[in-house]
């Protein structure tokens, strides 16, 4: 039997995508914040081969003066099909045009946690007196330049006290343009903080941090991650369809593993959040 060529395995191919019902195969421009961003990689090839379409994942922060950072990129033209980053900022975006009003669905709901290099010690964050004391005795701090770093700085640092908030000041370093695992890890800094889904990347065995885990409840602020069409969209019934994909019940094991929680199970039960 004589083998089969290129022209025939692409007319088989596109035999079984018809078959399949899969005849508007669309590429979809995503970009989204690093809350999400690690969890989108590994859902990427799931929805790909379950939809037919193709994703193209660009990476930005929700808010900062970073080039990436996403409000910047949509300011300067960049054009993409569906947004992904801090609920608040999606709605200055959908406010300012830059995404379309109405199409916001609430994907996973992030903590911040906190990160030391592997095999040092584990320090104890587990009453706000002990966080604080870490914080003073820490030589070096790293925070990100996006919704987590942007509370640590404002409404978490200041209440430590007005003496020691300089002190921390001090020795922090605003982390642009990149995770603050990478920085603890290479031992630049000695702690850092970041939404947990950002560490859990760097974490783990083989890792190189060890993820300490949330900071505690008096300081904790929990960032809804949200999903909207971008305006002037080419494939927006692709985006939803994305959307779609993302808040369904099989895909809610491998959010939970990745360190988020399905918006769903959050605000579950006369829509308050667990």
């Amino acid at each position: 039997m004589k083998s089969i060529t290129s022209k025939a395995r692409s007319l088989f191919l596109a035999g079984l995508l018809l078959a399949a019902g899969i005849v508007n195969a669309a590429t979809i421009e995503v970009v989204s914040s690093g809350a999400f961003y690690a969890t989108m990689e590994k859902l990427k090839p799931v929805f790909e081969e379950k939809s037919g379409h193709k994703v193209n994942l660009h990476s930005g922060s929700s808010m900062g003066a970073s080039p990436t950072a996403i409000p910047n990129r949509l300011k300067r033209g960049e054009t993409f099909d569906l947004i992904m980053l801090a609920s608040g900022q999606l709605d200055k975006m959908i406010a300012d045009g830059f995404a379309v009003k109405g199409s916001r669905v609430d994907l996973v709901h992030s903590s911040i946690g906190m990160v030391v290099r592997k095999g040092q010690p584990k320090p104890d964050i587990s009453t706000k007196a002990k966080f604080d004391k870490v914080l003073l005795d820490a030589k070096s701090i790293g925070y990100s330049a996006s919704a987590s770093g942007t509370h640590l700085a404002k409404d978490v640092f200041p209440r430590v006290g007005v003496n020691e908030y300089h002190h921390i000041m001090g020795k922090s370093k605003l982390i642009v343009g990149d995770r603050v695992a990478t920085w603890v890890g290479r031992g630049d800094l000695e702690i850092g903080f970041q939404q947990i889904s950002e560490i859990v990347p760097f974490a783990g065995k083989d890792g190189s941090v060890d993820l300490i885990g949330p900071i505690p409840a008096p300081y904790q602020k929990v960032t809804i991650f949200s999903a909207g069409v971008a305006k002037g969209s080419k494939e927006p019934a692709a985006a939803q369809e994305l959307v779609k994909f993302l808040t369904s019940k099989e895909i809610y094991p491998l959010i939970i593993e990745e360190g988020l929680q399905p918006a769903a199970l959050a605000t579950a039960g006369n829509g308050k959040k667990k």
